[in-house]
């Protein structure tokens, strides 16, 4: 069936128990069972989808993950505390002494922060590839990993997933994919070539800014050691927030669509600015990604950056502080609209204000992009200290645009 439709009709196994449309919330440390049989069986069972223990996982649980192993076309899913703790179990899984693990440049801070303080000092060495490398002359006999975020986190670079899967495969290597930008709606990270995906539950898929969660994906053969690495290190997620997770996995369709149109409107919009030196986001044709984004992507997301005129801290900070729509922040994917300076995590040693770039990523939440264009228009107004004299927003059918996504 449609997306839309398993989306609404998945993860109730245990609601008909219940009576309702909606899985019970199920709370436990302690699981107890009918037999020494049933308990040897459930300790012994390599795939944790029935009660085994508490940090295991509940009912609650193994719904959220038979769901979200159905939307990305794989066969199995593992729920962590966090989206940052959905990466570094990947990365840790496939990382030792004398291990060689391939990371896209431009990854999000905190994946990188792991990769330089905890993987490299345990003698694990981890490479940086670019957008354009070409991944076969990278790879050796001791390459582990593969791991890919696209589009990049700030600079929304693509990355050519087919052919990196293409190449690792070649040589035995597996291939993991940050894949919370697109999520299963918009990127189909294993139909490409990956074998693991991760996605930030935090962020689209639970959709109202009020938890923490990371969804790992893959066959039951790609996450065997991802799997154990999240047993041994504790990093399952509370019963709780998987329950919050799929409430709003229900939505997940509608909300990106309007993301998307939302996202493009005013994409489009801040082209048009002369503060506004260029807009990094794949599904404007102008970007340098598109055809990568066009072959790869069904659709677009809420986040982009733009990179503004030059201009001093003083004005950059009336732009940013001139803001009333946006809130300042550093997540996204919630239904609200989000502002945040966008310097590479691996260039902010190595900046200062006179020469960084002053680059600002958006997220487009689900206000109307005729208020968030004439919130910009006032901002960056202000950055010649002066206040907006005229409406910004685009009208009428440019506010509802929907993104052409053949590819």
């Amino acid at each position: 069936m449609d997306t839309e439709t398993l989306l609404i009709h998945t993860a109730r196994q245990t609601a008909a128990a219940a009576h309702s449309v909606s899985p019970p919330l199920v709370r436990t440390s302690t699981t107890v069972f009918d037999s020494f049989d049933a308990y040897k069986q459930a300790q012994g069972a390599l795939v944790f989808d029935g009660p085994r223990y508490g940090r295991s996982g509940t009912s609650t649980t193994f719904e959220l993950q038979r769901a979200m192993a159905q939307i990305a076309n794989t066969e199995a899913s593992i729920a962590t505390s966090s989206g940052l703790a959905a990466i570094t179990a990947v990365l840790a899984a496939h990382a030792g002494p004398g291990n060689h693990i391939l990371v896209s440049a431009g990854v999000y801070g905190p994946t990188r922060v792991f990769c330089e303080t905890e993987l490299i000092p345990s003698d694990t060495e981890v490479e940086y590839f670019d957008h354009d490398a070409d991944i076969s002359a990278l790879l050796r006999d001791t390459t582990s990993l593969v791991f890919v975020e696209t589009p990049a986190s700030l600079t929304m670079e693509m990355w050519d997933m087919p052919t990196i899967c293409a190449a690792a495969h070649e040589r035995g290597v597996r291939v993991a994919c940050d894949a919370t930008w697109g999520t299963p709606i918009f990127f189909d990270a294993h139909t490409l070539g990956g074998d693991i995906s991760i996605h930030a539950a935090t962020k689209f898929i639970n959709g109202h800014s009020d938890l923490l969660l990371g969804l790992i994906t893959g066959t039951l053969d790609a996450l065997a050691g991802v799997r154990e690495y999240c047993d041994r290190s504790g990093t399952h997620a509370a019963p709780d927030t998987c329950w919050l997770t799929l409430r709003g996995l229900r939505t997940l369709a509608v909300r990106m669509e309007r993301h998307q149109r939302s996202a493009l409107a005013v994409a489009q919009w801040l082209q048009s600015q002369p503060a506004v030196q260029r807009v990094f986001y794949p599904a404007l044709d102008t970007d340098p990604g598109h055809k990568l984004w066009r072959s790869q992507f069904s659709g677009a997301a809420g986040p982009f950056t733009i990179e503004l005129a030059p201009c001093s801290e003083d004005a950059f900070t009336r732009f940013i502080d001139h803001l009333s729509l946006f809130s300042l922040g550093t997540s996204w994917g919630g239904f609200e609209s989000l502002v945040m300076p966008a310097v590479p995590h691996h260039l902010r040693a190595l900046a200062t204000p006179a020469d960084t770039p002053r680059l600002v990523r958006f997220h487009i939440g689900l206000e109307s992009p005729h208020d968030l264009c004439d919130d910009l228009a006032s901002a960056l107004a202000a950055i010649q200290g002066e206040e907006d004299t005229t409406a910004g927003a685009p009208q009428g059918e440019q506010a509802t645009l929907a993104v052409d996504t053949a590819s």
